[in-house]
């Protein structure tokens, strides 16, 4: 017997319209002498955007839950045991074009950055930026305009009275960019480092 539509709404678990794929990061916090610092990752010349900045991260698998996603990849880039790292918990995510990234912030139980051993095939090699860095000098955002063009068979007599003549919205971007570290820190890493920072302004962490 099917459920009441009362039912069925009261049980659905919403997601972004549109949404193709998901993925999860992992945006990781190591001690050093003492000292808190973000982790990152520069991609390898064997996969997508070979030589960017990025947290350890990747696709959402089938039947799994965003954060197990952050901790296996975490595990599979850096070669680390699943006891080796702590979440924290999830801070806002990011809805960009057809795709979903989750951002989940925790510490790695490391001594120090040569201690690790990243997969090569995926990670070209880790840097890390001390947090207080982060947290006293912002990103600088830049603005990138997209002009939205429909194509040629798209149904342009069937809008309004303007027809042809419609004006869609064009896309202004906010691009952040961090003047601090060893490589260039933009984009989404960047975008998930400056909300990180924000989240915890006034906090302390032992």
């Amino acid at each position: 017997m099917s459920n009441s539509v009362p039912e069925t709404i009261k049980s659905y678990h919403p997601k972004p319209l549109g949404q193709e794929k998901a993925y999860a990061v992992l945006l990781p916090l190591v001690k050093i002498e003492g000292a808190w610092h973000v982790l990152y990752e520069v991609r390898s010349e064997e996969i997508s955007q070979p030589g960017e900045v990025a947290f350890p991260g990747g696709r959402i698998e089938q039947g799994e839950c965003p954060e197990d996603a952050a901790i296996r990849e975490t595990q599979e880039e850096l070669n680390l045991p699943k006891e080796a790292i702590s979440i924290f918990g999830e801070i806002d995510y990011l809805v960009q074009g057809q795709r979903t990234i989750h951002c989940f912030i925790g510490k790695i139980d490391i001594t120090d950055l040569e201690s690790l051993s990243p997969n090569s095939s995926e990670v070209a090699k880790v840097f890390s930026i001390p947090l207080d860095s982060l947290m006293e000098t912002p990103p600088t955002y830049y603005n990138l305009q997209a002009k939205l063009k429909p194509d040629a068979d798209f149904p342009l007599d069937r809008l309004d009275k303007n027809g042809k003549k419609y004006r869609f919205d064009s896309r202004a971007n906010k691009i952040p960019f961090y003047e601090q570290g060893q490589e260039p820190l933009w984009g989404m890493t960047a975008m998930f480092t400056h909300r990180f920072t924000e989240i915890i302004k006034g906090c302390t962490l032992d």
